[in-house]
């Protein structure tokens, strides 16, 4: 099977962090280069738009778009224009009315369209969903805690209205709604720094579909160690995942989790959709970020400092 030709828009952090070194390691991928203004230290083509790239390397197939959540439909756009299937980071957009039009543009240019989750992707959510079945899930506790100076130094964009803590938080919402299906928001605070548009920190209550209740803590401000767990208990005993899903435990006791990274995995069902000429574009987490915004009761914190 020829490897895949892909481009990369977007040559941040978390390209650099997980995109790269995934398709690097890639049997079904290879990088045929990249848009971007900041890329002169990669062996690849580099250039500032798509169709620039695209004219460059006639044999481009696909796109994986890791530009900040800001403007993606024209980047989108541009891209099924050319006859690109496309795979979007996560958030996939800036709001939910702009993410609800990806799917018609992909449907309508006849490629493939995947928004992704990455957590979805972590190693110990699909033993955990298949340990769930036939359990009836009573509560959920997550604690979803992590540095933004240390995970986003410097990155201004994270604090664009919208975004802030819910940039990691929406991470666990993606394995929620994977675990659980329809998920309700029935009450949130939003702590915003005094200098700055989107919260630092979060307090969510929600419902699952069967009547499950979900507590949620998030920040975006933990010092020491980072935190990111969801805890499960159901009439068949406690499930605990750790590690953003990367490890899972069931009443206590580690449980063997496949092997493989969250990217990986990511790019392997990108590669089947595109065999497939499918579309996976679930928007279930980003509308609970919506609904948090909607109802949320919103508190004044101290100012943020990237230096404290």
């Amino acid at each position: 099977m020829m490897a895949i030709p892909i481009a990369i828009v977007g040559v941040g952090k978390i390209a650099r962090d997980q995109h790269l070194p995934t398709l690097a390691a890639s049997n079904r991928w290879r990088l045929a280069g990249v848009v971007s203004r900041h890329a002169d230290d990669l062996d690849v083509s580099a250039h500032p738009t798509l169709t620039a790239l695209k004219a460059a390397v006639p044999e481009l197939a696909a796109v994986s778009i890791c530009t900040p959540p800001i403007g993606r439909t024209d980047v989108i756009r541009e891209a099924l224009e050319l006859g690109l299937d496309v795979m979007v980071e996560k958030p996939p957009a800036a709001t939910i009315s702009e993410a609800e039009r990806f799917a018609s543009l992909a449907r309508d240019a006849g490629r493939s369209l995947f928004l992704t989750w990455h957590s979805r992707e972590a190693s110990g959510v699909a033993p955990l969903s298949a340990w769930l079945n036939g359990r009836t899930i009573n509560r959920v506790a997550i604690e979803w805690m992590e540095d933004v100076r240390v995970w986003h130094p410097g990155q201004e964009w994270i604090w664009e209205p919208g975004i802030g803590v819910f940039d990691p938080g929406i991470n666990a919402l993606s394995i929620l709604t994977r675990l659980l299906g329809p998920v309700s928001m029935t009450g949130a605070t939003l702590r915003f720094p005094a200098n700055k548009a989107s919260p630092i920190a979060a307090s969510l209550a929600m419902e699952g579909g069967a009547g499950e209740l979900v507590s949620a803590e998030f920040s975006f401000d933990q010092r020491g160690p980072q935190t990111w767990t969801m805890t499960l208990d159901t009439d068949g005993g406690q499930a605990t995942l750790l590690d953003g899903g990367g490890r899972l435990e069931i009443n206590g006791s580690p449980v063997d989790v496949p092997e493989g990274t969250e990217y990986g995995r990511l790019y392997d069902r990108f590669a089947e959709l595109v065999g497939k000429g499918e579309i996976d574009a679930d928007l279930a987490p980003f509308r609970l970020v919506t609904d948090a915004f909607l109802i949320g009761r919103r508190e004044q914190v101290d100012a943020f400092s990237w230096s404290d």
